[in-house]
């Protein structure tokens, strides 16, 4: 799960080089005038304010188990430590599965497999997950934790390049998915998206991570490839009458992101 944490974005001197990206960067609308950001949201103590919210709202509600607690920690062993989703993430991917009747769930992006594993569960018994990942590495650590949380049954990893493992799931004309999460590389969230309505149908959900990237996503001149992916996409799904989408920001532990949910017409 490429889950980044992002802090408040500032505009450093490289983002404000001359406007090279700003009309050329698909899906992205200048604003009238500078985004300004509100007092203390960048500042140590209101991160510390956000974190201590998250864990108000984590005791009261959530649980997890040994398992899940083994899939966090073993995100250290990973590409990149630290990047899971946060414990409220997780338990809301289950929570829209559930909602939405998911019984086959496809994830762009395994890493230790904490979100893969909250999908599993979901889906429940009779259920199945399809989880994407590039890293050999990566697919061993999230093998393991999947036997330890009893879902290795229901989850079947396919290794190499995203793209190229769902086209592979086209071409083999597999039965489609009822939910679709992409947490993978964001310069490649297009293709993603791409891939995904192959592989739905209507009434099918779609999620993507990590869009809002400490609000780097209004900045004009951004020529980072991860914001210009969050940006094509955000474009790609505005422009096609079969989906109906909102995007939600969200402050926490894991920093200032947020996701786009979407849903096939």
């Amino acid at each position: 799960m490429n889950n980044e944490q992002h802090t408040p974005h500032s505009p450093s001197a490289a983002t404000q080089a001359p406007n090279v990206g700003a009309e050329a960067s698909p899906g992205f609308r200048a604003p009238a005038e500078p985004p300004r950001l509100s007092a203390g949201t960048g500042n140590p103590a209101q991160h510390a304010a956000w974190r201590e919210v998250d864990g108000y709202f984590n005791d009261a509600f959530l649980s997890e188990d040994a398992a899940l607690v083994e899939a966090r920690r073993s995100g250290t062993n990973t590409t990149m430590p630290g990047a899971e989703i946060a414990r409220n993430q997780g338990a809301f991917l289950s929570m829209l599965t559930q909602i939405s009747g998911a019984r086959r769930v496809l994830e762009f992006g395994t890493l230790a497999g904490y979100s893969t594993i909250c999908f599993a569960r979901a889906v429940g018994e009779r259920g199945a997950v399809t989880t994407l990942e590039l890293s050999p590495e990566n697919a061993e650590v999230a093998r393991a934790n999947f036997v330890r949380a009893g879902v290795e049954a229901r989850v079947r990893v396919l290794l190499g390049p995203a793209a190229e493992s769902a086209q592979h799931l086209i071409d083999q004309a597999v039965e489609p998915f009822d939910l679709v999460f992409i947490d993978a590389d964001k310069p490649n969230n297009p293709k993603y998206l791409a891939a995904a309505l192959e592989l739905t149908r209507p009434g099918a959900v779609i999620v993507i991570d990590n869009v809002v990237r400490g609000g780097a996503v209004i900045e004009p001149g951004s020529v980072d490839p991860a914001v210009l992916g969050v940006r094509q996409v955000v474009s790609d799904i505005a422009d096609d009458d079969r989906l109906e989408a909102v995007a939600l920001q969200a402050v926490g532990e894991k920093g200032w992101d947020g996701l786009v949910v979407a849903r096939r017409r």
